[in-house]
């Protein structure tokens, strides 16, 4: 299933199962529709589903689902390449080395906010390197410039926390964001080409200011591709002229079950993504070839506090929802910035609480929130105003 089927087909299940602000659902609800989905697609749907409304985790394990097979053990070549390594932190390799660089390129997979917590991490660095665009492939909003937060109708993935946060702060911190999709119907070799031209004639019109693009899966790939011939950054290398900076976030990152996990990961002795320095002096990109991006970056396994990715923390403070206001269970609760709820926009973080005396910690940026929470029929059934400093 491309993606292009698979977002109308989330976004139809959308728009008949609930209204806009019932978008984000209880995790029985999200299970019921797997159970009942007989479509050969159903596990990217769903753990797409899931990841939107906040279960990141269990989103990971029903993509597994696809047909993720274990990794071979570390051969004794690969074992010696890793030790003799040096682990850098990755967020300042990158942000150091893009003062020297115009144009970033750096992917996800759509089923892993992870990646866009590591993007979000790298804005303010590159913002003062002078970094003043960023392009998505999943944005289709075409005044969110003016309006300088993201909503529902602004994408697909983009619906869920993580991304809508990566744009919220892109936005505060002065960023220009763009959609650079290519028109519906393109595919393969078309869409590449379609993508890049698009991110071509963005640049030709804004010459001034670096420029990240942040893109799903394989678009991030310089060399030859399998399927079409050149993938977007390729692409772009060709018809700009200029050699992109490019990093790949997905092959050495965390499965939904530790036993399909790539075995370097678990050797990482930082608490946060490094990239890594052979003995020779080179960046790690891979050991396969033809080396298709710059860089990897490589995530340590996910620490759980609370029932939450401690990676969530990332520029925020934790918030403890008060006893009082848990009446009964199941609840959804969602912290929207200011404002922002009525107006259709992204929520900054969602738990689900499905025992009284078990809170799981919302991860908020320093702000004001509307704190919404809802009854498992997603009737609100409290609200009110928190400012966190």
């Amino acid at each position: 299933m491309t993606i292009r089927l698979l977002l109308f087909s989330l976004f139809s299940i959308t728009v008949q199962a609930q209204s806009e602000n019932d978008y984000y659902r209880f995790s029985a609800d999200l299970y019921h529709n797997l159970n009942k989905d007989t479509t050969a697609w159903r596990y990217q749907m769903s753990a797409t589903q899931f990841s939107i409304s906040g279960y990141y985790k269990t989103g990971l394990e029903i993509w597994d689902k696809n047909g993720v097979r274990k990794p071979n053990p570390m051969s004794s070549q690969d074992s010696l390449l890793f030790f003799k390594s040096k682990q850098l932190k990755a967020k300042d390799y990158i942000v150091d080395r893009s003062k020297n660089e115009q144009i970033i390129i750096i992917n996800e997979a759509h089923t892993n906010a992870r990646h866009r917590t590591f993007t979000r991490s790298l804005l303010k660095g590159l913002y003062d390197n002078g970094y003043r665009y960023l392009g998505l492939e999943a944005l289709q909003d075409t005044i969110i410039n003016r309006r300088k937060f993201p909503v529902l109708d602004s994408g697909v993935y983009t619906k869920e926390p993580e991304f809508g946060n990566l744009l919220s702060e892109a936005l505060q911190i002065g960023f220009t964001v763009f959609g650079y999709e290519a028109s519906e119907g393109k595919n393969r070799k078309e869409r590449e080409i379609e993508q890049a031209r698009n991110i071509q004639a963005f640049i030709d019109s804004h010459p001034k200011g670096k420029v990240l693009i942040h893109c799903g899966h394989d678009h991030v790939f310089e060399n030859e591709h399998k399927t079409w011939e050149k993938a977007m950054a390729g692409r772009i290398k060709e018809y700009t002229g200029i050699d992109p900076f490019t990093i790949n976030q997905i092959p050495y990152t965390e499965k939904g079950s530790p036993e399909f996990n790539p075995p370097y990961i678990n050797q990482i002795t930082e608490n946060d993504p490094v990239v890594l320095r052979t003995e020779s002096g080179t960046l790690f990109n891979g050991l396969s070839a033809p080396k298709q991006t710059d860089i990897i970056v490589l995530f340590p396994p996910t620490r759980y506090e609370k029932g939450r990715p401690n990676w969530l923390q990332t520029g925020k403070v934790s918030y403890i929802l008060p006893k009082k206001k848990i009446k009964n269970s199941p609840l959804l609760i969602a912290a929207y910035r200011t404002k922002e709820y009525e107006q259709q926009g992204i929520p900054a973080d969602i738990i689900e609480i499905t025992e009284k005396n078990v809170i799981p910690p919302l991860y908020l940026a320093p702000g004001t929130y509307d704190i919404i929470i809802k009854d498992k029929t997603y009737k609100i059934q409290d609200r009110y105003s928190v400012t966190l400093k």
